[in-house]
């Protein structure tokens, strides 16, 4: 009878332990930075900014459990999915705890954004238990910020071409982005979904909702950003987030493909901009687009992080 007791009170502290799960807030950056920031890890989904303003889409919410931070996803099939601690190298203890608690709210248990890294790490603790799902279209793009603000070498000559061509053809003014020009950024933007048809694409509609999101807490979140405008006009922006000590994640880059060029100016006079601390810049996945995908691979990334969904099978 003890036993049984003993159960029904450990049940009932870890349901409690689920509600400790908080919707990320503004107000939590400090506390969630002071894990991220630390690592090595350079997921683009881990960066502060993008758990904020991804919200609407992904209910990311964190809970600190046994001195370490998880974050949790819910999954367009409305399960949740983890991400592995940060702060502790210990990843016993909190897997069975997720074990626990999904197998009391009868839930699969997913892992995201295993790299091959971490995928080594589970299979220390549970050989054999996880089946390792990789999308293509969700790896990361990683170069160093050096690469891409210096175009140097045969591999970056059309690069240096095309922004030379820009150089010449137009007089220009780069800026910091402010507060003050985030409206003229939104109808910018809302111009450049016009001229290319994407009105009413979800994906696009997603992408301005944490667009908006992100320039209603500028300031709070504390992003950087820069312009480009020609005749005072702007014809490209973009801005980011670090997503650690080293790596800086550039979230959004927009720019005038009427204006030759323009796309390449910004990439490089930004990450010219960005302090040498950040060796990498994380410029995201391709969503399995191809015009998209093949733009990150002419600029040679250094690595393409791969990540999988981890499924615990008993």
């Amino acid at each position: 009878m003890q036993i049984t007791k003993n159960k029904i009170h450990s049940h009932q502290q870890i349901i409690r332990c689920m509600n400790e799960f908080k919707p990320i807030e503004t107000k939590d950056k400090d506390l969630i930075d002071s894990y991220i920031i630390t690592s090595n890890e350079q997921d683009c989904d881990l960066s502060f900014a993008n758990l904020f303003t991804w919200h609407f889409q992904t209910e990311s919410s964190y809970a600190i459990i046994q001195n370490s931070l998880v974050i949790r996803f819910s999954n367009s099939e409305k399960e949740h999915e983890y991400f592995l601690p940060l702060g502790t190298d210990n990843l016993s203890p909190i897997l069975e705890e997720l074990k626990e608690r999904t197998s009391l709210t009868k839930e699969n248990l997913y892992l995201r954004g295993v790299t091959p890294i971490l995928q080594e790490k589970l299979e220390q603790y549970n050989p054999g238990h996880w089946e390792y799902l990789e999308d293509r279209d969700y790896f990361d793009y990683i170069y160093t910020r050096q690469d891409l603000a210096e175009l140097k070498g045969k591999n970056y000559q059309p690069k240096r071409n095309h922004i030379n061509k820009f150089r010449k053809n137009y007089k220009y003014i780069y800026e910091a982005l402010t507060p003050s020009a985030i409206p003229e950024c939104l109808e910018f933007e809302a111009a450049w979904c016009m001229r290319h048809g994407y009105i009413e694409n979800n994906n696009i509609l997603n992408e301005r909702r944490s667009l908006t999101t992100a320039f209603k807490h500028w300031n709070e979140l504390n992003l950087t950003g820069s312009i480009i405008r020609i005749e005072g006009k702007i014809i490209a922006f973009t801005f980011g987030y670090p997503i650690n000590h080293n790596t800086f994640g550039v979230h959004y880059e927009k720019a005038d493909i009427s204006i030759d060029g323009s796309y390449s100016a910004i990439n490089q006079l930004f990450a010219a901009s960005l302090p040498e601390q950040y060796t990498y810049l994380n410029r995201e996945e391709d969503l399995g687009i191809s015009g998209l995908r093949q733009a990150k691979l002419s600029y040679h990334p250094t690595k393409l992080l791969k990540k999988a969904r981890a499924l615990f099978k008993p």
